[in-house]
């Protein structure tokens, strides 16, 4: 009940009014967004190639890395081009362009870098016979007997995002298997099913063909879960035999021969990876190779390779060059290509010789003629 004898709150004094709170201070912003600039140094180390997020983080608590001169202890850490990394005693080089590469995987190839039971390795069959590619990591993994489309890249940020399954991109396999199946197992398939407490999401699947006591199938799964597909088939009785990757999202394995590995185009990886999923991966597609780092950048590669010379160079050998060398001019603009995009191109016209600029050229000639006075006809006013 209130008290009727206390005067109400206008009438109070000073000293009984309530005093003012303290206004809170401002919550200081994340560290990783304010306080330090720059990118986690896990990241930068799989950017560069020289292993995956997870490893780097391994290889950082073992000791391996050093920043400035100071080994590091926990990957929460960011740095900048400033900064000086150094993995094992080396430094670390710059990230190159982002490059993916198609690798049609034999049967009996391990997926990993070290095998500790010593059985081959993607990655030493690659650098066996592919020796001028950089150090490349596989987006996914497939089973020591399957067969087919395995994607590498240098680029760890991109080994990740295409990994990921909210990327929504479906791989596609054959499949042959042992035993028999019908539509009403199939159908189960492509509803879903659960195996052990898994939960697998519909797959889309056709029986392509019935081969005595095997069946031929095709697959495509967008989740890409360890065994998927060798443990849904078993759900529905049958045992898988011979499994072959076809394709990876919008990547084909085609014609390409077993054991070959084939670089997709710049372009090309650029727009089937489209804006998102670029800036997801943290992709560049502008900075050049490790070889045309290593290598002068005005060096053309391929053969007859040849450096761009300098303008002194160039003014000099015109002095010197005799009056029978024709003499040439580059003229240099810019052009689009079908989907809009400014393309630069370079056209080489000849120079002619002051002796041969003296006579008159065809056109001249012509419209000389006509200039001239003929019988009967007028002469033509001058404009």
């Amino acid at each position: 009940m209130p008290n009727r004898n206390k005067p109400p709150r206008e009438a109070r004094g000073d000293a009984e009014k309530r005093p003012h709170r303290k206004p809170r201070e401002p919550r200081p912003a994340p560290r990783e967004a304010s306080a330090h600039r720059g990118e986690r140094i896990a990241k930068l180390m799989a950017r560069a190639g020289l292993c995956s997020r997870r490893e780097a983080e391994t290889w950082i608590a073992a000791g391996r890395v050093a920043v400035n001169g100071r080994v590091l202890t926990s990957p929460a850490l960011n740095v900048t081009a400033d900064d000086k990394i150094a993995v094992d005693g080396k430094p670390l080089e710059a990230p190159e362009r982002t490059r993916l590469f198609l690798f049609n995987k034999p049967a009996g190839l391990v997926t990993t870098e070290r095998d500790p039971e010593g059985r081959p390795t993607v990655f030493g069959f690659v650098v066996e016979r592919f020796p001028d590619l950089p150090r490349l990591i596989s987006v996914g993994r497939l089973d020591i007997n399957t067969e087919g489309l395995l994607l590498l890249t240098n680029d760890g940020g991109l080994a990740r995002v295409l990994e990921l399954p909210a990327t929504g991109w479906i791989r596609r396999y054959r499949v042959r298997a042992h035993g028999e199946v019908d539509e009403a197992a199939l159908g189960r398939l492509r509803r879903g099913v659960t195996v052990d407490g898994i939960t697998y999401a519909p797959a889309e699947v056709t029986l392509d063909r019935v081969q005595g006591t095997n069946v031929w199938l095709t697959l495509g799964l967008r989740e890409g879960r360890n065994r998927e597909v060798k443990r849904v088939l078993e759900h529905i009785g049958l045992e898988v035999n011979r499994l072959i990757r076809l394709s990876y999202g919008p990547f084909q394995l085609g014609q390409l021969g077993d054991g070959e590995v084939e670089e997709v185009n710049t372009r090309v990886l650029r727009d089937q990876l489209g804006p998102s999923l670029a800036a997801a991966a943290g992709a560049s597609f502008s900075r050049p190779t490790r070889a045309e780092m290593q290598g002068d950048i005005n060096t053309h590669s391929g053969p007859g390779e040849r450096k761009r010379k300098h303008v002194r160079t160039l003014r000099t050998e015109r002095d010197t060059r005799s009056d029978e060398t024709p003499r040439r001019r580059i003229l240099r603009s810019a052009t689009e290509d079908r989907k809009g995009r400014e393309v630069a191109v370079e056209r080489v016209v000849p120079i002619r010789k002051r002796s041969d600029a003296a006579k008159p050229t065809r056109n001249a000639r012509r419209f000389g003629a006509e200039r001239q006075v003929q019988p009967g006809r007028p002469p033509r006013p001058k404009r």
